[in-house]
Formats: structure tokens, sequence, C-alpha cells
């Protein structure tokens, strides 16, 4: 998704992979007319609103999701702080390249600054971008990127892992951190073992105020927060074990058995757990839970 969002028709960007059957077949059987199965757009990965800074960060395609928060903030003409951080590997591989740069005008306040991590020679350093290598905090600081900014992060996996690392150890508020993982890396976890590599353990800070949630396998129980988005990110504080993979309701990778309580979607699944069952990645307890984790 990377059009305005509201706008009266949706806009889906997708790179043509050469090992990949979707791309592949959109790019190459799709045409103007046809009718194609889908779901409406879903998850939380969206712009807030607000007054502070914003950092849109991202690589390679996870620019789409952010280019669509950049329209939403030119369309508004918004006064806001906007920094439009992008790593690239060269020019061929820049989408949205002048879409960007125009929206960027339609903002008083904004900053670009992009990286060729491998540049070809026609590409023009401080014209297509601006210097060769990778994004990195010690980078943001040298920029003058503010710390108080909302950052939205989308791309690979090990691109989101060392940002977002690196961000919190930087000083940024993990409240403050947005991310999407956006690539072709495996996103799912190990899953459930006989041994965790790490033990479990409460979540960092004071407890919740909410229910009591018992992870059964794990042997813990932990009284929910609502810093939380979901039992899955819940189970990963605590260095439970838990597969997951879309995060949104639609692999059903995340499928564990609810042994006992209640459970509320947000977002609702694509289709719904089998009876008995909870989707971890997009629930949250309504009373004391107690899942097969």
């Amino acid at each position: 998704m990377s059009g305005t969002p509201g706008a009266a028709v949706y806009r889906v960007s997708v790179k043509h992979e050469s090992n990949g059957a979707a791309s592949a077949f959109l790019h190459s059987h799709v045409a103007v007319g046809d009718s194609i199965e889908s779901s409406a757009p879903r998850g939380n990965f969206t712009l807030q609103r607000g007054v502070g800074a914003v950092v849109l960060l991202s690589a390679g395609i996870g620019a789409t999701p952010v280019l669509a928060m950049l329209h939403t903030l030119a369309s508004a003409a918004s006064p806001r702080e906007v920094w439009w951080l992008y790593g690239a590997r060269n020019g061929n591989e820049h989408p949205f390249a002048q879409e960007a740069r125009g929206l960027l005008k339609a903002l008083v306040h904004s900053r670009s600054y992009i990286t060729y991590s491998r540049p070809n020679p026609e590409d023009r350093l401080h014209d297509d971008y601006d210097a060769s290598g990778h994004l990195n905090v010690r980078l943001f600081g040298e920029l003058g990127v503010p710390k108080n900014a909302d950052f939205y992060l989308c791309g690979p996996p090990p691109f989101l892992r060392d940002l977002s690392m690196g961000l919190e150890g930087w000083g940024v508020a993990a409240s403050s951190l947005h991310t999407e993982i956006f690539g072709p890396e495996d996103a799912l976890s190990p899953g459930i073992a006989k041994r965790p590599q790490r033990p479990v353990h409460l979540p960092p800070g004071p407890a919740g105020p909410g229910p009591l949630v018992t992870f059964v396998r794990s042997g813990i129980a932990v009284p929910w927060s609502p810093d939380f988005q979901s039992l899955l990110e819940l189970a990963e504080a605590c260095d439970v074990p838990v597969r997951w993979s879309c995060r949104t309701g639609v692999c059903h990778t995340c499928e564990r058995p609810l042994i006992g309580g209640a459970v509320v979607y947000r977002p609702d699944p694509l289709e719904p757990a089998a009876d008995g069952n909870v989707l971890t990645c997009c629930s949250k307890p309504v009373g004391d839970v107690e899942i097969d984790l």
C-alpha cells in the first residue's frame, strides 16, 4: 500500500522478484480490468497523529508503507518536521525516488538523506544519493535527527533489528519506535522448544494493571499491561518461545490452544482461530487467560 490513505482507490506497489510466485503472477498475468480476491488492509503500522517530528526510515521495498505516510503529511501540508531516510543498493533499486522528492518539497520542514550500499558508476553523488554505505545511528547523530521524534521503520528483518536496537541504545523511547517487517527473509521465530535459549522472565518495568496472563508450558504468569499491542508481544517480552509470521491475523502461524479465559481481537483475523484456540499476534485478554505456551 503506497498511495494516499483515504483516497478513492488503493495503490499497491509490488517489486518483481525472479523467485516470487505472487509478484511474478501480478507482473506477468494480471491486466487492467482483472479482478483479484483480497482482504482489506490491516495492521497497525500507520502514521499516528501528533505535532512532533516524524522520521520515516526504510530500506529497499520497505519504502512503500512509509511513502503512504509521506503522502499523508504532504497532502495536509503538515508543519511537522519530517525526515526521509532511505537506503538502497543503487539507483536501479531505488523506487519512488522522484515521487518522494516531490512530496518532500510540499513540506516546509523536511529533510532527506539517501544512502546506496553499492552505487553504480552512473549514480550521481549528491544528486541521486547522499553517501555510500548503510543507514546507521551514528549517522543520525551527525545529521541532527531528533531523538524525541516518532520513528517509523520498515525493511527486512536485519535492518529492523539492528536499527531498532541502535535507536533504543541511542536514547529513543521504545514507545516512539514503530516497525513493520518488509522483505524476503523468513520472519518466523524458532517456535515451541523444550528448553528456550533464555529462561523465561517477567517483562521489564513495573507490573501491568490488567488481568493475569498465564503461559502454562513456560510456567509464568504476568499481569497484562496496555503497553503491549498483543499477547504475542507480551510473550516475546518474557522470552516465552512463540511462533509467528504475519503478526496481523492472516497466516495462523501463532495459533495456540486457549486453555482458559477469553480474548478480543485487534485487528480481527482474516479467518477465525479454531474452536478453543487463540491467535496470539492480534489478540488481547478479556479477564484472566491461560495459553498453551
